[in-house]
C-alpha cells in the first residue's frame, strides 16, 4: 500500500506541477482572518463580522472594475449580440458553474415575472427571453455535486460548447475563480475557434497566472479573448472560493447582465414603459457597500450568529435541517449543496439511495412537485449530459472514467426530491427542523400566500419550525436580517444579500463545529487535482511539514481509506490527526 501511495505522490509532485497552485492568492491564507476558529468559539457575532469584513475587498475591486474598459466592452458586446439575435452563454465549474446557472435563471425569471406585472411590455420584449444560457462542467447534475475529475479536462468544456451550439457572434462569459480551471478554459478555446466572442473572468492577478500557469497564460494572451481580472485578495477561509471570489463574480457579471438588459430595453421601449420598469443608471459598487454596512449592523450580526447556533444545535444532536423556499430556492440550494465538498459532510442523496446517510441540510419547494420545482428553479427544463463510453475515450478520458461513465442524465437529477412529495428521510432523525427563508421578492409575489400555507402544512411534521426573512419587508419571522435592497430588473442586490447571509451562516456553523482550523477549511475533499494540492498545502501549514512530505502523507491516507473503505472521512483531516498523534511520522 505504501509503495502505491509513494508512486501516486511522486506522480503528483513531478507530473502535475501545473496544479500546484499555492502561488495564487485565492489559494492562500488571509491574514485578516488568521484566528477565525478561536474568534468564533469566543464570540460568534465577532466571527460573523470577521467573515463579512473581507467582503470590503470585493467592494474596492468593484469600484475599480466597473470603470474599466473591459467591463464596458462586455456590456456593449452583450447588447449588440442580443439585438442581433445571438446569445450570451455563461460557463463555470463547481461554485462558478452554479453561479452561471443562477445568473441564467435570474434572466429567465425576470421575463416570467413580466408576463404577470406588465404583459404588454412582455409582448414587446419576449424575443429576448431565450437569449442567456449557462454551461456547468458536468451539466445541471453537477448542481448537486461536482462530478469527480471533470474540471481537469479542457476537452470536456469544449464538448459542452459544441453541444450548446455556440457560434459566430455569440458571447461566452467564462468564470473561473482561480483563472486556471481546465474545463472552463476549454469553453473559451472552443468558443474562440467557432468565431464567438469570449470573455474570461477570474480572481487572481493576471501577471501571476501568466507566469506560473501555462494553460492560463495561453488563453489570457489569446487576442480573441477579453479578460476581466477581479482580483480582491485571499478568501476569508483559505481556498474557499465559494465566498469572496464568487461574490465578486456574481456582483460584476450580474451587474453586466442587468445593464445589458437595461440598455436593450432603452432601445426598444417607450419612455413611459421605461418609467414603469424603474430603469435608470445604477452604481453597483455603492449598492454593494450599502449592503455590507447593513449586514454588519450589530442587530444583524446577532441574528446571523443565532442562526449559526441554531443549526449547530441541530447537527450536534445528529439532526437534519430542511430549508423551504420559493423564489430564492436556487440561491439557498447553491449554498447548501456546496457545504458537502467544502466541509466533508454527507451530500444530497437520491430517492432510491437507501444506504447513504441523509444530508445534514436539504432544500425543498413546498408548492411544487419535484419535476416542476426543477423547471422553476432553473427557469427552463434541466440541461444534463448523456455522454457515452466512446465519447469519453474520444475526449481523452482515463479508462477508469470512460469504462464506468457517471450517470449525469435528467433522470438522475430528478431523483433528488426537491419538491413537495412526502419525504420521510428528512424526518428520519429525532432532531429535525423546517426553516423557511423568504425575501422581498417572495412577499411581493402572487404565489406568496400559497407558499406560506404549503410551508405551514409541511412544517407541521417537523420537530421544530422557523421562519427567516432577508430584506426590508415587514413580514413576521423568527429571524429577521434587515437590509435596504433597491429593486432592479434582475434584483441583483437581493440575490447578493442571500449569498452573503447564507455563506456566513453555513461557514460559521461549520467553524463552530470544528471543521475549520485557523482559517483553513480542514475537512476539505480531494476529488480533483486542485483540491488535492489544496489539501497538501493545508497539511503542510498546520503540521509544519514541507510540501513533499505532506504530499506523501496525504497519499498514504488516500490508499489507507480506500483499503478500509472509510471514504466518508476527510482524508486531509485524517492525515492531520495521524501526524499530530505521532503515527507514521
Amino acid at each position: 500500500m505504501k509503495e502505491k501511495a509513494q508512486k501516486e505522490a511522486e506522480k503528483f509532485l513531478n507530473k502535475e506541477k501545473q496544479f500546484h497552485l499555492g502561488v495564487l492568492p485565492t489559494e492562500q491564507s488571509n491574514p485578516k482572518t488568521h484566528n477565525l476558529d478561536s474568534t468564533f468559539n469566543s464570540n460568534p457575532s465577532e466571527g460573523a463580522r470577521m467573515l463579512l469584513s473581507v467582503d470590503w475587498d470585493v467592494h474596492k475591486m468593484a469600484e475599480r472594475v466597473l470603470l474599466e474598459q473591459e467591463y464596458h466592452t462586455l456590456v456593449d458586446t452583450g447588447v449588440r449580440a442580443i439585438l442581433e439575435g445571438k446569445k450570451i452563454v455563461l460557463s463555470g465549474c463547481g461554485a462558478t458553474g452554479r453561479l452561471s446557472i443562477l445568473l441564467e435563471s435570474m434572466w429567465r425569471y425576470y421575463f416570467k415575472s413580466l408576463t404577470v406585472r406588465h404583459p404588454k411590455i412582455y409582448s414587446k420584449t419576449r424575443k429576448f427571453e431565450n437569449a442567456v444560457f449557462s454551461i456547468m462542467t458536468g451539466g445541471d447534475y453537477a448542481l448537486i455535486r461536482s462530478v469527480e475529475h471533470f474540471e481537469d479536462y479542457q476537452e470536456f468544456g469544449k464538448q459542452q460548447v459544441r453541444e450548446m451550439q455556440i457560434n459566430a457572434g455569440d458571447v461566452l462569459i467564462a468564470i473561473t475563480e482561480g483563472g486556471e480551471t481546465s474545463s472552463v478554459l476549454g469553453t473559451v478555446i472552443e468558443s474562440a475557434e467557432r468565431g464567438a466572442l469570449p470573455f474570461l473572468v477570474y480572481n487572481n492577478p493576471t501577471d501571476i497566472l501568466c507566469k506560473y500557469i501555462d494553460r492560463s497564460r495561453i488563453v489570457i494572451e489569446d487576442p480573441r479573448v477579453t479578460v476581466i481580472d477581479l482580483y480582491c485578495g485571499p478568501m476569508a477561509v483559505a481556498g474557499s472560493t465559494r465566498m469572496q471570489a464568487t461574490t465578486a463574480e456574481q456582483l460584476i457579471v450580474g451587474a453586466a447582465l442587468e445593464t445589458i438588459l437595461s440598455n436593450i430595453f432603452i432601445q426598444v421601449l417607450s419612455q413611459d414603459e421605461l418609467s414603469l420598469l424603474n430603469i435608470g443608471k445604477t452604481n453597483y459598487s455603492d449598492l454593494f457597500k450599502a449592503l455590507l454596512i447593513d449586514l454588519l449592523a450589530e442587530k444583524n450580526l446577532k441574528t446571523i450568529s443565532e442562526l449559526m447556533l441554531l443549526e449547530r444545535s441541530v447537527y450536534e444532536e445528529d439532526g437534519l435541517v430542511t430549508y423551504f423556499a420559493n423564489e430564492f430556492l436556487l440561491d439557498i440550494f447553491t449554498d447548501t449543496t456546496e457545504r458537502a465538498p467544502t466541509f466533508a459532510i454527507p451530500p444530497f442523496k437520491k430517492l432510491d439511495d437507501h444506504t447513504s446517510p441523509p444530508s445534514w441540510a436539504f432544500v425543498k419547494n413546498p408548492t411544487l412537485t419535484t419535476n416542476k420545482a426543477w423547471d422553476k428553479v432553473l427557469g427552463r427544463v434541466p440541461r444534463c449530459l448523456n455522454w457515452t463510453r466512446d465519447l469519453y475515450y474520444s475526449m481523452g478520458a482515463l479508462p477508469a472514467l470512460a469504462d464506468s461513465p457517471p450517470q449525469l442524465d435528467k433522470s438522475q437529477l430528478l431523483k433528488f426530491r426537491i419538491g413537495n412529495e412526502e419525504d420521510t428521510t428528512r424526518l428520519s432523525k429525532t432532531h429535525n427542523a423546517a426553516i423557511s427563508i423568504v425575501g422581498n421578492t417572495d412577499i411581493e409575489s402572487t404565489e406568496y400566500n400559497a407558499y406560506k400555507s404549503a410551508f405551514n402544512h409541511h412544517a407541521s411534521e417537523f420537530q421544530q419550525k422557523y421562519r427567516i426573512t432577508i430584506g426590508n419587508n415587514q413580514e413576521d419571522s423568527d429571524y429577521k436580517v434587515t437590509c435596504a435592497l433597491k429593486p432592479s430588473l434582475l434584483n441583483l442586490m437581493e440575490h447578493m444579500a442571500f449569498k452573503l447571509v447564507l455563506n456566513t451562516v453555513s461557514t460559521g456553523t461549520m467553524t463552530l463545529m470544528g471543521r475549520v482550523t485557523g482559517n483553513w477549511m480542514s475537512w476539505v475533499e480531494v476529488s480533483n487535482k486542485k483540491l488535492r494540492d489544496r489539501g497538501i498545502r493545508l497539511i503542510s501549514e498546520i503540521c509544519g511539514l514541507n510540501y513533499q512530505n505532506s504530499c506523501y502523507k496525504l497519499h498514504e491516507t488516500l490508499e489507507e481509506l480506500k483499503a478500509t473503505k472509510l471514504d466518508s472521512l476527510s482524508p486531509v483531516q485524517y492525515t492531520i490527526k495521524k501526524i499530530k498523534e505521532g503515527e507514521n511520522v
